[in-house]
């Protein structure tokens, strides 16, 4: 089987994360942004082409970027994501570039999933027929004090049998905790997470299509991936196997947690878990 492809969802405003763009935010030891080395770890793992999906107001920027920091021999195209309607419209405006035969990779733009996480992805997508998800560790998908969103994930015998999402997520004395009136209140620190790491089969291509249709878009803006998959698991017999990482998740949701996650890339580097620049 021919090599994956990466669709980098890279369209989102950022509005929690404040001034500059945190997709491009300096995470690495030589200033390289977040889809810096992203991207390293994804051709590392076997990734060779990228379809990055953008706005018309951020995209220039990113685009200019990609032009200057990242090897000319990789195939990057991107897409125009024109009105900002969620993650699964964001996949759909990459599909014009994407072989319609083929499994394919999708990964948020502003979080670094680790070498270990892209390896299992890259792996799966060329050797099995089910889609995945890239389960992390709850304990290890959080950067600083600040809440965030987790979609928690149900596993039975290796598959996804349900996925909800957490709001107001954050660490307290006794553990972890979620402040949105959902039971259970308290999470346990190695709960499987997801960190929006998916591997698609081409069957997925009509189901996002229908789910685009059927959505009211007066009630909710945005039709966001879990939300997606979480409901197509009880109507479909499609499969999604996780993929278990040892992999920590250094997601920059705010401007606050960028200190700590250009900490934790370091001790990533100090420790062989990854090369010290982004592209050599």
């Amino acid at each position: 089987m021919s090599a994956p492809t990466l669709v980098i969802l890279a369209a989102g405003r950022a509005r929690r994360y404040g001034g500059g763009l945190k997709q491009l935010a300096p995470i690495g030891v030589h200033g390289e942004g977040v889809i810096d080395l992203l991207a390293s770890d994804a051709f590392a793992a076997g990734f060779e082409d990228v379809v990055i999906v953008i706005n018309r107001e951020s995209g220039p920027q990113i685009k200019e970027h990609v032009a200057t920091f990242w090897p000319k021999k990789r195939r990057v195209s991107f897409a125009i994501q024109e009105v900002p309607r969620g993650t699964v419209d964001a996949v759909l405006a990459a599909e014009p570039y994407l072989d319609m035969a083929k499994p394919f990779g999708i990964s948020n733009a502003d979080d670094l999933y680790g070498r270990d996480a892209f390896a299992r992805l890259g792996r799966h997508l060329s050797t099995s027929s089910n889609s995945c998800l890239v389960g992390f560790q709850l304990d290890r998908a959080l950067v600083g004090d600040m809440p965030v969103s987790r979609g928690t994930c149900n596993v039975v015998n290796g598959h996804l049998t349900e996925i909800v999402e957490r709001r107001k997520v954050h660490a307290t004395l006794e553990g972890y905790a979620a402040d949105d009136g959902l039971t259970p209140a308290v999470l346990h620190p190695q709960a499987t997470v997801s960190m929006n790491l998916w591997g698609f089969q081409p069957a997925i291509w009509p189901l996002l299509h229908r789910a685009m249709h059927a959505h009211d878009f007066g009630e909710n803006p945005e039709v966001l991936l879990p939300v997606f998959v979480g409901e197509i698991l009880h109507r479909t017999p499609m499969r999604f196997d996780v993929l278990q990482t040892t992999s920590r998740c250094i997601g920059v949701t705010h401007a606050e947690d960028l200190p700590l996650a250009q900490i934790l890339v370091r001790e990533e580097i100090e420790s062989g878990e990854r090369p010290e620049h982004a592209f050599l």
